[in-house]
């Protein structure tokens, strides 16, 4: 040919190169080939190239992942599952002082012990007093801890690294010393609260709703500053460009707090107030010492402490289990509640 192309037969199809028009070879093409791209075939595709010297295992680790995890299990069985197993199955049987030293033998009750439970009045009035009692702690410890969350961010660094101490020392004072102290403090013969205010010997536990009161402030004095210092983390997490904005049209404190500060803590106010609802429900320390037990006539009492009189003081343990399985399902209710919350809110369980 003498126009530069040069035929080639390949297979019975004649393939046709052309020369550029300069003579030379093509730009970007070697030895005057022009590459032209193709479908790739079956051998020359590359199909998630693995990592040289690593064997994929189609068992996911086979059981590599369970012999690390066999003590955490071990010790998740022993205290947990074990204990909840028992809990439920002593609730079903009638067990008392004689069938714990032999004396009777063990039968099994049913749903005869909750039918008891559910029939005693004084059940549902402990029942109400409780859900009272814990729904006044977690707002109360809520409002004192993110006010104080608030606080934190305003003040200079010396007053903030004080109230932190103050506030972690409350956090870690044992429960039973907490309340001792309380009580000392409120006591009607030489409490310095009583003369501070001028009550002379007034109990302060005498009183159902002022022994109530009395507990609640012990319970929010060694609860909110959890709730301060989470809060508080979050909010120092907040981009201050946000709050800068914020202030800069016009927006109050308040409306800052509520409209800005609310929605983005909003994960972090769900932890904790579930959180308090759990802790504040199981209440058993505060209202058995501050109460002398429960207080005159039970007029004190909350499930915990009336769960320990039925099972303990009364050697009723049946009924002392059934009201623990009706505390566990009530607070795996709020379990429950809490987890849809979180994913409703797009949170990676």
């Amino acid at each position: 040919m003498t126009d530069g192309a040069s035929p080639q037969r390949r297979g019975g199809t004649v393939v046709t190169r052309k020369a550029p028009a300069g003579g030379g070879p093509a730009a970007g093409s070697p030895g005057g080939a022009t590459a032209s791209p193709g479908p790739a075939r079956g051998g020359d595709r590359v199909r998630g190239a693995g990592v040289p010297g690593r064997k994929s295992r189609p068992g996911g680790g086979g059981w590599a992942p369970w012999l690390y995890l066999a003590p955490a299990l071990v010790v998740i069985g022993g205290l947990l599952v074990y204990p909840v197993y028992q809990l439920g199955l002593i609730s079903f049987l009638e067990y008392t002082q004689a069938q714990v030293s032999g004396g009777e033998p063990t039968t099994f009750q049913g749903f005869g012990n909750y039918a008891t439970l559910f029939g005693d009045e004084q059940f549902w009035q402990v029942l109400l007093a409780t859900v009272v009692f814990a729904a006044a702690c977690v707002v109360s410890t809520l409002a004192v801890g993110c006010a104080l969350a608030v606080l934190l961010t305003r003040v200079r660094a010396l007053p903030r690294l004080a109230l932190m101490l103050a506030a972690l020392g409350a956090w870690a004072t044992p429960a039973i010393t907490g309340s001792t102290v309380w009580l000392l403090l409120f006591d009607p013969d030489f409490g310095p609260v009583n003369r501070m205010l001028g009550l002379g010997d007034h109990s302060w536990t005498y009183g159902r709703y002022s022994a109530f009161a009395l507990v609640l402030l012990e319970v929010v004095w060694c609860s909110f500053p959890f709730v301060m210092v989470t809060v508080y983390a979050g909010i120092r997490a907040v981009p201050g460009e946000v709050l800068e904005a914020a202030a800069l049209d016009g927006a109050s404190q308040w409306r800052i707090w509520r409209s800005v500060l609310a929605p983005m803590l909003r994960p972090i106010l769900v932890v904790v107030t579930i959180q308090s609802v759990i802790w504040d429900f199981k209440v058993f320390t505060q209202i058995y010492v501050m109460t002398n037990g429960g207080g005159i006539a039970g007029q004190n009492l909350v499930l915990n402490v009336y769960a320990y009189q039925k099972a303990f003081a009364s050697s009723q343990y049946s009924l002392g289990s059934a009201i623990g399985v009706v505390m566990l399902l009530i607070l795996l209710a709020v379990t429950l509640v809490y987890l849809r919350l979180l994913r409703r809110q797009g949170e990676e369980l």
